[in-house]
Order: structure tokens, then C-alpha cells, then sequence
């Protein structure tokens, strides 16, 4: 999770910056921003999060409307996701992909309409993002939503808590969005999240953010959670953060993300390293991004050297730390194809020592999105 950051960058801060402080965050630079690592404590906000319904604030992240002309199929030259099969209102994972297949980012996109999409993208990718996606596609509009901030309430709780405010959310299963009314002011409602539990990611004006925070805070199954707990719930859920468990030098097959890569595409392709890609599948890649659960206490960091019983490295960490709702160590990182399966019997070098670790399957902790009734 941590971002190198200048000590004398100006950070920048979100509508909520100053309720953080008043609910007496502990504040970290984060992607250029002033951001919550913590109100509680990171094990008391995770387990509250998976029991009840935590709110984060991911108003860092940037938020955008992409329209004009054929937007669907110009995206789609973007990306490897299948935007052309998503029905009106429904949600997509994918891809910004480089040339050679490398991961420029990855990203949450909503079909509104024939000819206009909304995307979400990782905050500290999001100017290089969308000055890609302007560059690449200049005949289309591009509105980037600089005055709306974005907050996420995740947790089992987190339906009955939204439906008393904004009926009829109960309904919108996973991936899928819609424009609510609410208090004269529309939101756009995502039910996503990046937890791995059910909940919903809410698009809000500015002006009004810290009041519709205000009024989720005031009931008392919702707390307010923080960037640690953030982490150690999509690492739980076996969900990429960009930067550590993937970037430019990662592609989709390797990193275990081609299910987010339709038939279609695979076969037709028409986006970048399209062909890197297909030959990856045709073959299998030399590595593989695999789910690690370590014995012992000891959790392994990211950059700890994986090797197999014999000593020979075969990989390195890129996600690691404590899984409180499995009360044990658990890590994320790359390894060679042939110490990929579940089972393999490995050891995470942590300053020398080999601590024993078994690869096993994504996610750690099932997911529990509502995929509708």
C-alpha cells in the first residue's frame, strides 16, 4: 500500500479531509493526497468492515464520462475487456494495456449509453490515464468529474444502511449502476467494491459529500475505515492493488486476470499487445501470479524472495501482511509456472530466513457480492 512521496509535495485533499480529522484519523500521504491510514486501528476496521458496514473515502480515485460516437468501440482499442456485450447500466473490470500486453492500469467501467461510458481509475494513475485516453481518442468528450467525491460503504450492512437513505438499491445486483435522487442532488450508485464483501461505491457533488457521509456515520452500524484496512481487505479478497501487484511489466494472463478478458476478445483482439496476449494463452506464461498462505506468525512483505524446497528463487512477493479474519500470515507475488499450482510447498525469504509457505487458491476469504435474487 505505501506510496514514495516527497516530504515537501503539496498534497492535495478530498471533500472529507477535514471529518477525517474531526473523527480523528491518523493522515498519510497517498497518491499525492491527504489521506485516513487509520481511525481505530487497521484489525478493528477490517473485522468491523467484514461484520457490519464500513465507509471509506476513495474520492482520490478519478472519475470520468467518456461520449461521442461510437465510444463503445473506439474504448474497446484500449482495453481487452468486452464493453461491447455490457447491457446499459452494468460495470466491466479491465485494462489499460501498453503495447506489449504491460498493465498501464486497470479500471471499473460503466456502459450509460450507446454512445457514453463512466470510468473509474487508480488515483495515482489517473492523470497519466486520461491524458492516454485523450491522446489516443481526441474526437471523443471526455469530462473529468474534478468536483465529485466518491465513497464506498462495504460490508453485509452496508445494503440495509444505503436502502434506508436511497431506496431501491437493495435491488442493483453486483456490477451493476444507476442514477439515484437524493436530497435534490443526483448520485450515481455503483454496487462494486474493492473489499471482496457486498457494498456499494456512491459518486457524490462536492458540496454535499461530507453531509451524505455525515448522515451514513450516524448510523451505528457504519464506521469510518481507512487506507490500512483497505488493504488488508481487497489482499484478503485477492484483489490486485497497481503498482505492486501489477504494472507495465505484468500482463493480464500472468497476473491470473484473464477471466476479465471475454472469448471474443481473446480470439479477435483489436487492442494493445492483443497479440502478446493471445500467444501467452496459446502457450502459458512463464509465471504466474499465485495466493500464498504462510505458516507461523510472520507475515512476508512485498520484495521477499520466493524459493522452492531446494533453494533455487523462483519468485518474489508483491503483496503481503496479516489476514485478520484467518487470523495467519498471507502474500500474493509472482512464481514461476512450474511452482504455480495449489499445493506447491514453498519458502518466503524474510531477511534470510525461509519461512514455509503453501500456494494456494484466490480469494483467501470467499467474496460475498449479491449477484441478484
Amino acid at each position: 500500500m505505501a506510496v514514495e512521496v516527497d516530504p515537501h509535495e503539496h498534497l492535495a485533499v478530498t471533500p472529507l479531509n477535514a471529518l477525517h480529522r474531526a473523527l480523528g484519523a491518523r493522515m498519510v500521504p497517498f497518491a499525492g493526497y491527504d489521506m485516513p491510514v487509520q481511525y481505530e486501528g487497521i484489525i478493528a476496521e477490517h473485522v468491523h468492515t467484514r461484520a457490519a458496514a464500513g465507509l471509506f473515502d476513495v474520492s482520490h480515485m478519478g472519475q470520468a464520462f467518456l461520449s461521442g460516437p461510437q465510444a463503445i468501440a473506439r474504448f474497446e482499442t484500449l482495453v481487452p475487456g468486452d464493453l461491447a456485450a455490457l447491457a446499459q447500466g452494468r460495470i466491466r473490470y479491465t485494462q489499460f494495456l501498453n503495447a506489449q500486453g504491460g498493465i498501464l492500469d486497470d479500471l471499473m467501467v460503466t456502459r450509460i449509453a450507446d454512445d457514453r461510458l463512466f470510468l473509474v481509475v487508480n488515483a495515482a494513475r489517473k492523470a497519466h490515464d486520461f491524458a492516454h485516453v485523450a491522446a489516443c481518442l481526441p474526437d471523443l468528450a471526455l469530462d473529468i468529474l474534478n468536483t465529485r467525491a466518491l465513497l464506498a460503504l462495504q460490508g453485509p450492512q452496508a445494503v440495509v444502511v444505503l436502502s434506508a437513505i436511497l431506496p431501491g438499491v437493495e435491488n442493483m445486483p453486483f456490477m451493476s449502476a444507476r442514477n439515484v435522487a437524493y436530497d435534490g442532488v443526483e448520485l450515481f450508485v455503483s454496487r462494486s467494491g474493492y473489499t471482496g464483501e457486498d457494498g456499494y461505491e456512491i459518486s457524490v457533488p462536492d458540496a454535499q459529500a461530507e453531509a451524505f457521509a455525515k448522515r451514513l456515520l450516524a448510523d451505528n452500524r457504519v464506521k469510518p475505515i481507512g487506507l490500512g484496512a483497505r488493504d488488508s481487505l481487497r489482499l484478503e479478497a485477492g484483489l490486485c492493488l497497481y503498482g505492486h501487484d501489477i504494472d507495465e511489466t505484468t500482463n493480464p494472463v500472468e497476473a491470473d486476470l484473464l477471466w476479465s478478458v471475454s472469448k471474443r476478445r481473446r480470439t479477435d483482439g483489436g487492442f494493445p499487445g492483443a497479440s502478446l496476449v493471445q500467444a501467452q494463452i496459446a502457450s502459458g506464461p512463464s509465471r504466474k501470479r499465485v495466493a500464498l498462505a504462510l505458516e507461523g506468525k510472520a507475515p512476508a512483505r512485498e520484495g521477499a524472495e520466493i524459493a522452492n524446497r531446494s533453494g533455487a528463487i523462483v519468485g518474489r512477493v508483491t503483496s503481503g501482511g496479516f489476514a485478520p479474519s484467518l487470523q495467519r500470515p498471507i502474500a500474493m507475488g509472482y512464481v514461476e509456472t512450474a511452482a504455480s499450482a495449489p499445493g506447491t510447498q514453498l519458502d518466503i525469504l524474510v531477511r534470510g530466513k525461509p519461512l514455509p509457505a503453501q500456494v494456494t487458491t484466490f480469494p483467501f476469504v470467499p467474496t460475498r457480492y449479491f449477484r441478484g435474487k
